[in-house]
């Protein structure tokens, strides 16, 4: 499968992305679960416990959906993450794809617990690059619309 990062749409305009889309981990095994964009963030987050490293790798927990997905990549490194109340973490860096609608980007994620962050995921500015403008009042507008059927 290939990766892919739209430079713009057909028209040359950058894509417009929503302040929050669903996205999934296809090289997880992890179905969809809402992420955060946030352009006020540098890089992605991802909400992991049980985080364990050692030379090459690091195991974790992500826990979505009342459903614990255990987890093994490949260590990539170790960051140092400021938060927005300005508190500074060492946290696990691990690349892996993030899906959101039919795009495929390959991107660094650093994983930390964000049990009291309301959503799984926090993509930022530098995770998504130049090609995506944020819609601060839409969401899912690159995520496909799933209607329920009476």
């Amino acid at each position: 499968m290939l990766t892919t990062r739209p430079k713009q749409t057909q028209d040359g305009q950058p894509v417009i992305i929503g302040w929050r889309e669903k996205v999934s981990l296809p090289q997880l095994g992890v179905g969809t679960f809402f992420a955060k964009i946030d352009t006020g963030a540098r890089s992605a987050a991802l909400h992991a416990t049980h985080i364990e490293k050692d030379d090459h790798h690091v195991t974790f927990v992500l826990p979505l959906k009342r459903r614990h997905h255990h987890c093994r990549l490949p260590l990539k490194g170790m960051r140092k993450v400021k938060s927005s109340s300005g508190h500074t973490e060492t946290r696990a860096v691990v690349e892996t794809e993030v899906k959101i609608g039919k795009l495929i980007l390959r991107m660094e994620v650093t994983l930390t617990d964000r049990t009291d962050m309301g959503v799984a995921m926090l993509l930022g500015r530098a995770s998504l690059g130049a090609q995506f403008l944020v819609h601060p009042a839409k969401t899912n507008l690159l995520s496909p619309r799933t209607r329920k059927k009476p």
